[in-house]
C-alpha cells in the first residue's frame, strides 16, 4: 500500500479521485490551497485508490495522509 501525504499545511480545495479509481504515477489526486495558492498533490506511484482520508474544505497539516493506494 502507498500513502499519499500532504506536502504542505493548508486546506483540501478539491479531490481529484474517488475510491476505486486507478491512478498513474504523477497523476493529481487532490489540490491543496495554502496562502491563496493552489498546490497539486501528485501520486508517487501507480495504483488503485483504496481509501480517501480527507474531504474538501478540510484543513490538513504537512505529512497528513490524504489518499491510500493499493
Amino acid at each position: 500500500m502507498t500513502d499519499i501525504e500532504a506536502h504542505i499545511t493548508g486546506t483540501v480545495w478539491k479531490i481529484e479521485c474517488a475510491v476505486g479509481d486507478t491512478v498513474e504515477e504523477g497523476d493529481t489526486v487532490a489540490i491543496l490551497e495554502s496562502m491563496k495558492m493552489e498546490m497539486p498533490v501528485e501520486s508517487p506511484a501507480a495504483g488503485k485508490v483504496k481509501e480517501l482520508r480527507c474531504k474538501e474544505a478540510q484543513p490538513v497539516s504537512e505529512g497528513d495522509v490524504l489518499v491510500v493506494l493499493e
